[in-house]
């Protein structure tokens, strides 16, 4: 069984930078779709970014420019960076691998 588990969360200012960790319990990132998801409170859980197991990456237009997905495969961990935070980015974020196994997501709240 394989698990995951988001870390990095937490209250940052309009503005400020986070980076969101997601650690495997077994050596699957190299070989699988990593993507990280949001839900923000009364809506639907949406796709942030996407890395491959190649390294091929995909953003939601919301984030793109702000955020970076990244993987280190030695470490069975895959990354969120998020720059320019806006209080609209609020939300817990979740990682999963190939939509199948999800991590019980860390809380991002952007305030002033």
């Amino acid at each position: 069984q394989v698990q995951l588990v988001e870390s990095g969360g937490g209250l940052v200012q309009p503005g400020g930078s986070l980076r969101l960790s997601c650690a495997a319990s077994g050596n699957i990132f190299s070989i699988s779709l990593v993507a990280w998801y949001r839900q923000a409170p009364g809506k639907e859980r949406e796709p942030v970014a996407v890395i491959s197991s190649g390294g091929s990456t995909n953003y939601a237009d919301s984030v793109k420019g702000r955020f970076t997905i990244s993987r280190d495969n030695a470490k069975n961990t895959v990354y969120l960076q998020m720059n320019s935070l806006k209080p609209e980015d609020t939300a817990v974020y979740y990682c999963t691998v190939e939509g199948i196994y999800w991590g019980q997501g860390t809380q991002v709240t952007v305030s002033s």
